[in-house]
């Protein structure tokens, strides 16, 4: 099994293309292969729509790109549908709004003025009117998992000893504590994002690839083969070795 994966995006189109275009250089030598994003295309960060419209654009164009469900794509789809929605898995205290979430950089993406300062329901308004129904398309019609040889890719973990087929969409794309606490074999190795931290991480049973690029770290990308796993970095490939 030869893929690549790259981390939570939140709207940072220049990185993800800095990326690709790493990726590849790496393919040219090491034989093409598919590119797993793992999710959390938009929120916080600058150019939002243009990650849709880039990862969108791609894949209509034939690349080879897989794009997977996180839980900042699906409250903003759940925004777009009920400006009052409240997702499950988020503190009762916050909205798409709070600046905690970073809905508010979404909605500037596509041309929504000062979205977090004023009244929701106008926002709303303006924001069912500017989004493209194929960007609303797009998101909700992203899968929460993938499998590839010896690999599962998901946004945020899985529920340990319960079957792929039986997860929750909830826990896909939300889960953390009982996840990122187990030590047992998953059968698969998991490729992941969502808690973010400074550089991708191996764990043996897993593989973390939020680098933070929401919080001003940089945006990661790995390539597994088999079991290995290299970062994808501007000087080449970096072996990840678990516990390192």
């Amino acid at each position: 099994m030869h893929a690549y994966a790259i981390g939570d995006i939140h709207g940072h189109l220049d990185k993800l293309e800095q990326l690709h275009a790493l990726i590849a250089a790496d393919m040219a030598s090491a034989g093409t292969a598919p590119i797993v994003h793992v999710g959390d295309l938009v929120d916080r960060g600058p150019n939002c729509r243009g990650v849709i419209d880039y990862l969108a654009g791609g894949i209509a164009n034939g690349a080879d790109w897989r794009v997977l469900k996180g839980n900042h794509d699906r409250m903003f789809t759940n925004f777009l549908r009920d400006p009052f929605s409240q997702d499950p898995c988020l503190r009762s205290d916050l909205s798409y709004l709070h600046p905690k979430i970073g809905g508010a950089a979404t909605l500037a993406s596509y041309g929504i003025a000062n979205p977090g300062d004023r009244p929701v329901l106008p926002v709303h308004a303006e924001a069912l009117q500017a989004v493209p129904h194929s960007h609303r398309d797009f998101l909700e019609s992203r899968p929460t998992w993938l499998h590839l040889g010896e690999a599962v890719f998901v946004h945020a973990g899985i529920r340990p000893g319960i079957a792929m087929e039986n997860q929750h969409e909830d826990d896909l794309t939300w889960l953390r504590k009982p996840f990122l606490e187990s030590r047992e074999d998953h059968g698969a190795l998991i490729i992941h994002g969502h808690t973010a931290i400074n550089r991708p991480a191996h764990y043996g049973n897993r593989v973390n690839i939020d680098s933070s690029v929401a919080y001003g770290g940089p945006l990661s990308a790995i390539v597994i083969e088999d079991r290995d796993v290299w970062e994808i970095t501007a000087t080449g490939r970096l072996l990840l070795l678990p516990g390192v």
